[in-house]
């Protein structure tokens, strides 16, 4: 049975980020990519012309709203087949962020299904969606800048997400 991996889009802004998720979510296997608030949608040739097609395979809906899409998500309708004994969706949200409260991403242990937000190149992952996400994980840096590329960031910590599938 396939796990479902589902990435959250919140407010990416560069056309060229947004085909990259859409190829390395293609050979991540992820379930849907969800677009919201700024982030741009296929049709782009921009996206296209990083994406190579995957646009047009990857399924994806755009919400204008992030924090009103985490709350279908956890809804236990989302996911009727894995509730726990209270009735609740077992999904979990994973934010992608540098903060005081994350963990590094070669700690996390995933469990499925998982929703993994990815933020803003500028700002990154807002604080009113960091308090909805159930873990926040962070890649450690070595050099001198704070963040990689979103778009890569994702590929580094999406591969360790699905070697645990």
């Amino acid at each position: 049975m396939k796990k479902e991996f589902y990435v959250i889009c919140d407010n990416i802004r560069s056309l060229e980020n947004i085909g990259s998720i859409f190829r390395t979510s293609d050979a991540l296997g992820v379930s849907k990519i969800y677009l919201c608030g700024i982030s741009g949608k296929p049709p782009h040739h921009k996206i296209s012309k990083t994406a190579l097609g995957a646009e047009e395979t990857i399924p994806w809906e755009y919400c204008k709203s992030t924090s009103r899409l985490i709350d279908r998500l956890k809804r236990p309708s989302f996911v009727p087949p894995l509730r726990d004994f209270e009735g609740r969706s077992k999904i979990q949200i994973v934010a992608l962020e540098q903060d005081k409260k994350a963990i590094s991403y070669e700690k996390f242990v995933p469990k499925f299904p998982l929703a993994l937000i990815i933020g803003n190149e500028v700002e990154g992952v807002s604080k009113k969606i960091l308090k909805k996400a159930d873990k926040i994980i962070f890649l450690p840096m070595s050099g001198q800048k704070e963040s990689l590329n979103v778009s890569v960031a994702f590929g580094v910590a999406g591969y360790h997400i699905i070697k645990n599938k």
